[in-house]
């Protein structure tokens, strides 16, 4: 029998910036919700990648002075490093960029074009370049007469431009109906109500989807002037990852996974999947995607993560200090099905060493070393039971039950929550059921048979739930307890195992000094601060008498070379109009000679002549100790004077 399907996605990034930790929630969870799929016996089939077309992109570009397509591709393969690190399996990494892509993309915009549903005129309105969005005067916020992005906080330009419209208004009843027939169609039911209250009733305004003032973009098969636009370009990805062709056979995971089952996105972006993406979708003749979740946001603090505010914490980092799967486990465990996240590292060291070293970590290395102790490492049969043993026996299977429902719902925090309640009963039950004061007694061997036996089937379970937080330490527990049963269906067989044989190892997570670690992190991040400037100390003041006495000539460099045994020396043949100079300054480390040649630079003519390393120096040029940072090089920069200024010329 064929598996049933689940196609997954997210939202694809847009690659302008490296993500910061709040965007990678979003592949985290996506890919919690895959591998519990995959548990069930789906056929999943995930997919992410990047959006990398559009001004943004154009502008980046050009200051770093690289083309767009070389600045995606740095920006894309990073995200990627960034996905892969946290250990999110997909099945397709898709570019907007892809030629396969722009190929459909094209033809879906000459689709809807012969449709009658784009249509060109005129726009003018406030433009957010971060966002990538238009703005009605009545949405934008003004501050001193400066439109500001209701969004964002970025400052909006007015901008008016020719381009292609979709029409959306026509779509409204539409999708107030379709909702109302689909209630589970956006989950939370918040983001449902949003959507439906304050874009749906007070009546949709036809799409803007074309720009014309930048190239960096999927063009109009008709018109090339014109740039297909984010709502039609980006959104598309989630068909033509799988070959959509609205003009002939679309490709076999097209007919095999579509329609998807969940788009998982952020709440910011859920008008554009809930009712951009839907009314596209309808023009085209495609079925909709069956649900959409709006996930809430990481925030630093009580603030959304920022680059323009510079309170970004990248994954990179958080990995660096805590490990991959502390970190999974924390946003997943900590992220609510409806409210942001406040991310701090004090929250995340404290809520690794209760749940992770002292609930978990503590539960397995306890178990597996009494097992160790006691029998030698190796359990045969369940031993001798009591009607003490039945509550945790149905706790876990109450767990599992509630597991299951939870993650179907993709309530994620409250399903981990629900794995604690069993890791936490089974803490308990050691204190309950004293295994050391059992071992104690040869007559109780059976029974304490029992409680090592009953830990490691609770362990096992939760291992086994767990698999989607953070697969790699459940790998670590099926180790540490010497099983390799860790399908779905075991789950509710609390006697799945009828032998252990255990190999404690090192603890799973080992208890963080939390002082010690927030001073390592303040190191850290005081690194990356801008160093001050250094500056030589001014000298005593002089009169202009005193200065008038240095006599500053320009002097043009007729020839140059090293001196003989010395790194430093440099040795100028000068021109001065008047005369011929010879002057040695210490600047080798700084100049290749034959670049300063034909060059024209200070000179004080008028210093007493001196001996050098056997060779005389008739004056001194001025270079200027270059200010730096502290952990930057010294530098020493040879003036050079710009212009046709005659050899000789004084200067004042």
């Amino acid at each position: 029998m064929a598996k049933e399907k689940f196609y997954i996605t997210t939202a694809i990034p847009y690659a302008s910036r490296v993500p910061h930790i709040g965007n990678s929630y979003e592949p985290i969870l996506t890919d919690a919700i895959a591998r519990y799929k995959k548990m069930r016996g789906y056929d999943v089939y995930m997919c992410t990648g990047t959006d990398e077309h559009g001004l943004k992109v154009e502008q980046i570009a050009a200051e770093e002075g690289i083309t767009p397509k070389e600045h995606a591709n740095r920006i894309s393969g990073k995200i990627r490093e960034i996905w892969d690190m946290l250990g999110v399996e997909y099945d397709y990494f898709i570019r907007t960029t892809d030629e396969d892509h722009e190929m459909r993309v094209r033809k879906i915009f000459q689709k809807l074009y012969d449709k009658g549903e784009i249509y060109k005129k005129d726009y003018e309105g406030w433009y957010c370049v971060s966002d990538e969005s238009f703005y009605t005067d009545s949405q934008v916020i003004m501050k001193d007469g400066i439109a500001i992005c209701p969004d964002c906080g970025a400052v909006l330009s007015r901008e008016r431009e020719e381009a292609y419209y979709f029409r959306l208004s026509q779509y409204g009843p539409k999708l107030l109906k379709y909702f109302e027939e689909h209630p589970d169609f956006i989950v939370p039911e918040a983001r449902r109500n949003e959507m439906i209250n304050n874009f749906l009733k007070p009546g949709l305004q036809d799409l803007c989807v074309t720009r014309s003032t930048f190239s960096w973009g999927v063009k109009v098969p008709f018109d090339p002037k014109h740039v297909v636009y984010v709502w039609i370009d980006a959104l598309s990805n989630y068909i033509t990852a799988l070959g959509y062709d609205p003009d002939g056979e679309s490709g076999e995971n097209f007919k095999k996974y579509w329609p998807a089952d969940l788009h998982v996105i952020g709440k910011d972006i859920v008008r554009f999947h809930t009712i951009y993406w839907p009314a596209i979708l309808m023009a085209l003749g495609v079925e909709l995607p069956k649900k959409v979740l709006g996930h809430p946001w990481v925030l630093f603090g009580t603030e959304k993560m920022s680059k323009s505010k510079g309170n970004v914490i990248y994954s990179d980092e958080a990995v660096r200090f805590v490990g991959r799967d502390a970190l999974r486990y924390y946003l997943l465990s900590e992220m609510t099905f409806v409210n942001d996240l406040s991310l701090t590292y004090e929250v995340l060291i404290d809520k690794i060493n209760t749940d992770l070293a002292n609930i978990l970590g503590n539960l397995v290395s306890r178990s597996t070393a009494m097992v160790k102790k006691y029998f030698d490492g190796a359990l045969d049969g369940c031993g001798e039971r009591t009607p003490e043993d039945e509550d945790l026996i149905g706790t876990a299977s109450e767990t599992v039950r509630r597991y299951a429902a939870l993650m179907d719902e993709y309530r994620i925090s409250e399903a981990i929550d629900a794995v604690f309640v069993l890791l936490k009963r089974s803490n308990k039950y050691i204190d309950e059921t004293t295994p050391w004061a059992l071992a104690k007694d040869e007559s109780k061997r059976e029974r304490l048979k029992a409680v090592l036996y009953n830990l490691l089937s609770a362990v096992r379970i939760a291992a086994l739930l767990l698999i989607p937080v953070f697969p790699e330490t459940s790998a670590k527990i099926f180790a540490a307890v010497g099983t390799d049963v860790t399908d779905w269906d075991s789950a509710t067989d609390f006697d799945a195992v009828k032998t252990w044989r255990v190999n404690p190892g090192a603890p799973l997570f080992a208890r963080i000094d939390r002082e010690a670690k927030l001073a390592e992190i303040r190191e850290y991040y005081d690194s990356l601060k801008e160093k001050p400037i250094l500056y030589d100390d001014p000298e005593p003041e002089i009169t202009i008498e005193d200065f008038m006495k240095i006599d500053l000539r320009a002097a043009k460099i007729l020839a140059c070379e090293k001196v003989e045994k010395s790194d430093k020396l440099l040795k100028f043949r000068l021109d001065l109009g008047y005369a011929e100079k010879q002057v040695l300054s210490g600047i080798a480390k700084y100049y290749k000679p034959e670049d300063l040649v034909g060059k024209t630079c200070m000179l004080v003519a008028n210093l007493k002549p001196a001996k050098l390393r056997g060779e005389m120096s008739e004056g001194m040029l001025l270079s200027a100790d270059v200010a730096h940072k502290e952990d930057e090089p010294e530098e020493i920069r040879l003036i050079l004077v710009d212009g046709d200024i005659t050899p000789g010329s004084r200067f004042r």
